[in-house]
Parts: C-alpha cells; structure tokens; sequence
C-alpha cells in the first residue's frame, strides 16, 4: 500500500483538500477490493480551512508536518504561501525521493521550495502571471490542466486537482483502476483539453452542447471516423464542428478521438487477452502499427510494456512480444529523453 500524504497548510481549499483525499482513498485492488493507499492529512493543529477566501472551519491534522516526508506521494493543495516549516517540509520530502503533487496555487509553495526550478508547471489560470513573475526559473504553461514532469506534478484549480489525483492512481495502478473510481466518484476518467475551456463565460448552451456527439463518437470507436463523418452525425459544418469542439474541450475532434481510443486501448490491454492488431481494429486504429506509434508517442512505452506492467492477466497475447521489442528500439531514444 502507498502512502498519500495531504498537506494542510493555513487557508487550504476545502473541496481540494477533501478531494484529493476521496480520490485515493477510493482506490481499491479489483480483485480483493482492499486499499491501494494509505492517505494521511498533515499539518498544525488549528489549521483554516477556506472557501475561496472566506475561513469556513479549523482543521485538527491527525499527522503533523513532518509525517509527510515519511509518504510515497505528497499532495499540496492550494496556498499562495506557507510557514517556512511547510517549504521545508516539500524541500525535504523531495530530496528523499517523495513524488510532490500540487493543486491550483500550491503550485507557490512548490516554486518557493525549488522544486520547480527549470521544470514546466501549471497554477490556476488567474493566477499563472503572477507564479511567473514570482518565480522567472518556472516554465509555467497556463493553459494546462495539469502537467506530469515525473517526480513533480502541477495542476490547474479545484476539479483540475481531482484530474491530476486521478491521473496518479492512473500511472500507478492502470486505467481500468483509475475508471473506476472516477465511476465511483460521477467524474470524466479523462478530461481533453486545457483550462481554455474555463477562462470565459462557458459557451455551451442547451443543444449547442457537444456531449451527445461525444458519446456517439465513443460508442463508434472501432469505425473509420473522420472529420467529415462526426460533422454529418453533428449536424454541422467540419468548420462549425471544430469551432465548437475547440470551445467546448480544448482540443480537436481529431486529437479528441485519438485520446479516446488510446483510452480504450488501455482498458483492453488491461482486461483482456487481445493481441495488439486485434486491439487496433476494435479501437479503430485500424492496424497495429498505427496504433503502437501513438501509444508509444504519447505514454512513453510500448503496449507490450504497458501491459506486463498493469495487465491481469500473466502473459502478454502471443505475437505482440518480439513486434514491440522492435518498437521499443526504433522509439527508445525518444521514450528515454521523455522519461
């Protein structure tokens, strides 16, 4: 069982505390059903809890501080500062090795201990000019929902927080795991797009709203889509479509689709004997090829790999092994520069 260490620091968000919070302590193994984390809060006693910035209540941490050095995975969620016991404490936890994670503008708290330094980050989108300016060391990206730099993660505000937990438990246990807690918890196992979407006045409005497309899309998934096929169901022009999808996900249809598949292909390298090519026709890849190259482009691994790490079952499909070892070798200097 890993340990999840969430940090409470003096006017933490409460939906972002107690969020981080119900994320892991979703988590379970599919075939036991026991905890896959061990989630520990740790601060002061008398700690203030906010709500936007008004003080709704006091929290008493059953660790203090300095337990959370001891956690695999460190969350902070959001503080424009913190005591320097607390940046001490991030300091510290990480050079013994623990991954650190924050929330909206815990991202602060991060670049004041140095964490940050050289590295890409992303805040808050209201407050992303102001870590900049804080701190010039940062790359801040602030149109990211969160931003994965391995021992290091950033994330946008609030539900963006729920996205960057989700996607721990998705690099630690898999995405049939990760599924089912967003189930568990009525949210999108995976959200497209960047905070874009968020910035100005939502645009989506009775039946201008894209979600009837995108659930026919993910129900026709192993079919030959194009942009011209999604605009036909959608009732609109490629040009009106993809205008809408930009202002609606962030992304476009294409881009969009190609998430979703490889989404699909995780849960089936997961929960099935599938060989690879097999794989690639019901995700609508359409040939394994095609496939393994954007698995490999965008998770830095090889299906074979990915499965042997996260699959029930003990052995890879017959045939996938050798194909994708060949794959590993014509992708390994780029999968090692992204690792």
């Amino acid at each position: 069982m890993r340990t999840v260490a969430v940090l409470v620091l003096d006017g933490s968000i409460g939906v972002e505390l107690a969020g981080a919070c119900q994320v892991f302590a979703t988590a379970a193994d599919p075939r036991t059903g026991a905890d896959l984390y061990d989630v520990r809060v740790c601060g002061s006693a008398g700690t203030t809890i906010a709500a936007h910035r008004q003080a709704i209540f006091r929290a008493d941490p059953p660790y203090p501080l300095r337990a959370a050095k001891q956690a695999h995975t460190l969350i902070v969620p959001a503080a424009f500062e913190a005591e320097p016991e607390a940046v001490e404490v991030v300091r510290e936890a990480h050079r013994r090795g623990v991954r650190v994670a924050s929330i909206c503008t815990g991202a602060f708290v991060l670049a004041e201990a140095g964490l940050l330094d050289g590295r890409r980050a992303t805040t808050h989108w209201a407050h992303a000019a102001e870590l900049a300016r804080r701190y010039p060391a940062v790359e801040v990206v602030p149109d990211a929902l969160y931003v994965d730099d391995g021992d290091v993660l950033t994330s946008a505000g609030v539900t963006a927080g729920l996205d960057l937990c989700l996607h721990l438990v998705r690099r630690d246990h898999g995405a049939a795991v990760a599924a089912t807690v967003a189930r568990q918890l009525v949210m999108a196992p995976h959200r497209a797009g960047g905070q874009a979407q968020f910035v100005t006045t939502p645009v989506v409005e009775g039946n201008h709203s894209l979600e009837p497309v995108l659930h026919w899309i993910r129900d026709h998934l192993a079919e030959p889509l194009t942009l011209g096929t999604i605009a036909t169901y959608a009732s609109m022009s490629p040009r009106t479509l993809s205008r809408q999808f930009r202002a609606q996900t962030g992304t476009t249809p294409l881009r969009w689709l190609i998430r979703q598949r490889l989404a699909r292909t995780q849960e089936l390298l997961e929960t099935t004997s599938l060989t690879v090519d097999q794989i690639a026709t019901a995700t609508g890849f359409g040939t394994a090829d095609l496939l393994r190259q954007h698995f490999t482009k965008t998770f830095a691994t090889t299906p074979t790999a990915y499965r042997r790490t996260f699959s029930d079952a003990s052995e890879a499909a017959v045939g996938d092994l050798d194909r994708d070892d060949e794959v590993a070798a014509a992708f390994g200097a780029e999968v090692r520069d992204s690792q």
